[in-house]
């Protein structure tokens, strides 16, 4: 592929570290750590022999349960130097979710930190391998995860049966730079290194494989769009285990050498944020005290993106070249992109263009057939970005992937005559009221125009008459107040009566995945209960 990377991800690392040596790698203001590239690359290097001698091999799947830590980004890269596959788990799990998670990906060795909000992590560990406090670290055995080997705590003083962090490190004085470089040497770029499990809204979640090639272009080209270069500093508030944090944080930053700096903003010159951390920051009580002057780029993206938010964010936060992305873990992940140079209008109402060495097309649903623009149709994308597999699920990957190597997104998009998208639904969220097709980020987007409006969300509730019924939960400006007839009231005569809400509840919250997507499925798992809607739910459809 034109213009494509052709490196590992620890060969990325090892090339930049050799080009801005004394560039900032990673800083974290709040505990004074600042690595150059020279030293990060020399630390990962350090941990990645502490994990050859550990017992990691070529092909292993290492996992970490963490926070945004610096020891989060160090075994990104030690892992990748070794070959090893860093499996990320996400950080609001449970017991029955990590240890589905451990078990399904074959995980060798574990990474954690103490806990998470309300979970102790080191407890939830304990309960999943009560083996474990009787282990010798390093020898663990235990049936129901049988290929679990070690675990590793990352913080001060190791539980009982776990390694200290600082211990790996100090395992890899018994391995020799030429063993590390002969495994160095042994790794292809386009082998599995990364895995992810998607946060589904329905079934089991699904390890996505992806590949160095996969998220070193992927960050390289979404870099490329936000107008990277060395200079650039780029704050990460999203999680590292989601590929807006690994990969559109990370690896974007190490391809152009620029720096990361989770956690705080040290006048960064990008920001990285789902639309509800942009709003939760506009409406922030002491959002006027901040100079945010030095903001330049960045991505919105994860969800949705309200062309009303969008637009707040390039006046009041100065990102005047902040770019909207598009795409999904199995797509490594950003599919279209906007440009810092397309006008503020495009840049507001659709998600860009096809990043480099991409393939999109909108198809027919029912038939394949591929639309031509202006069409609604499935979104597919095919080329470098598209993901191996789903680990150990054959029949789902054949199910998202064609015999051809189109990704089959199950989003509905539109594309104008120029080559720009914009998504206008899910295939799965669309609302069929009496044979009417609805698509509820049409009726978002004017809910946004809403004075009082901060956040919106469109969902289907069911219906005995119509099948479903459209039904909006409006979260309120700080301060303002309104009421269910002023919603439906603004809505008349503005678009169809049958896009009208039904129903209108206000929120405070919304019930959130841990990478910051707005989970509808819930909400009407919730109106169902608050409505009385039961019997509704309970008729079949075709």
């Amino acid at each position: 592929m034109a213009n494509s990377l052709h490196f590992t991800i620890g060969g990325l690392l090892e090339d930049i570290a050799r080009r801005f040596p004394n560039n900032d790698a990673l800083v974290y203001p709040d505990r004074e750590l600042r690595y150059s590239y020279r030293e990060f690359d020399a630390l990962c290097d350090r941990v990645a022999k502490g994990l050859l001698a550990l017992g990691v091999k070529k092909g292993d799947h290492v996992s970490i349960w963490a926070t945004n830590v610096p020891e989060w980004v160090v075994l990104q890269f030690a892992t990748a130097k070794i070959g090893a596959v860093l499996v990320t788990v996400n950080t609001n799990y449970k017991s029955a979710e990590l240890e589905y998670v451990l078990k399904q990906s074959d995980t060798t060795t574990l990474f954690l930190v103490k806990g998470f909000k309300d979970t102790d992590y080191v407890k939830t560990v304990n309960e999943v391998i009560p083996e474990l406090k009787e282990a010798r670290p390093g020898q663990l055995e235990t049936p129901q995860l049988p290929f679990l080997k070690n675990v590793v705590f990352l913080g001060g003083v190791s539980p009982k049966g776990m390694l200290a962090f600082h211990q790996v490190e100090k395992l890899g004085e018994q391995i020799s730079d030429a063993a590390l470089l002969q495994v160095k040497g042994s790794l292809d770029e386009h082998e599995v290194i990364n895995m992810q499990y998607t946060s589904g809204t329905t079934g089991f979640p699904k390890g996505v494989m992806l590949t160095h090639h996969n998220i070193v272009n992927n960050g390289n080209e979404v870099a490329k769009c936000m107008g990277f270069t060395e200079k650039d500093r780029l704050c990460i508030p999203v999680p590292f285990f989601h590929c807006f944090g690994c990969v559109l944080g990370v690896l974007a930053c190490v391809t152009h050498g620029a720096t990361m700096v989770p956690l705080e903003t040290e006048k960064c010159t990008a920001l990285h944020g789902v639309p509800t951390m942009f709003i939760a920051e506009l409406e922030h009580a002491n959002f006027d005290k901040y100079d945010l002057s030095s903001l330049r780029t960045g991505i919105m993206a994860g969800s949705p993106c309200p062309i009303e938010v969008m637009k707040r964010v390039v006046s009041e936060m100065h990102a005047s070249e902040v770019t909207i992305a598009y795409g999904q873990t199995e797509a490594s992940p950003v599919i279209t992109q906007t440009r810092t140079n397309d006008p503020l209008d495009l840049r507001v109402s659709t998600v860009g263009r096809a990043v480099s060495n991409v393939e999109v097309k909108i198809v027919d649903h029912a038939t394949d057939e591929t639309l031509p623009p202006g069409q609604q149709g499935e979104l597919c994308a095919r080329g470098s970005l598209v993901m191996k597999g789903y680990y150990k699920m054959p029949e789902e990957t054949a199910r998202a992937i064609d015999a051809e190597g189109w990704l089959h997104t199950g989003d509905l998009a539109v594309m104008d005559e120029n080559g720009y998208y914009k998504i206008t639904g899910r295939i799965k969220n669309m609302i069929i009221r009496g044979g009417e097709n609805i698509y509820p980020r049409e009726i978002e987007e004017y809910l946004y125009t809403h004075p009082k409006v901060s956040d919106v969300q469109v969902f289907g509730v069911p219906d005995k008459k119509y099948g479903e019924q459209v039904m909006a939960a409006i979260k309120l400006k700080d301060g303002e107040s309104a009421t269910i007839e002023e919603i439906k009231e603004f809505c008349k005569g503005r678009i169809a009566n049958y896009k009208i809400p039904c129903y209108v509840k206000f929120v405070t919250e919304y019930p959130m995945t841990a990478s910051g997507k707005i989970q509808k499925f819930k909400l009407r798992e919730m109106a169902v209960d608050e409505f009385g809607l039961q019997e509704a739910a309970s008729v079949k459809m075709a």
